[in-house]
């Protein structure tokens, strides 16, 4: 019986944080947003879902933004995304 509760608690903290984890955004400053939507940078091809939480590997080129040292991007499979250069993290998709 103790082990089904152990159990049971675990499960629910999992699941708990999980949820927290889910519900956390990031607010991109506009003017980041503007400065993507201009460059004309080509597009490169990833096999997979682009979406926010989506860790691009080390052969996708992460372009930077001037003086926004926390924010890169990439176009991948024709869609703007802003990565989070440290974590190679998709935080947004813009377009």
């Amino acid at each position: 019986m103790k082990i089904l509760v152990i159990s049971a608690a675990s499960l629910f903290l999992a699941l708990g944080g999980a949820a927290v984890a889910q519900t956390t955004t990031v607010v991109v400053p506009g003017e980041v947003k503007t400065y993507v939507m201009k460059q004309e940078t080509p597009s490169v091809t990833f096999e997979g879902d682009v979406a926010v939480g989506t860790t691009l590997p080390d052969t996708v080129e992460i372009h930077t933004i001037p003086d926004q040292p926390d924010y890169g991007y990439v176009v991948v499979n024709k869609k703007r995304v802003l990565v989070n250069p440290k974590t190679r993290a998709v935080i947004e998709v813009v377009q």
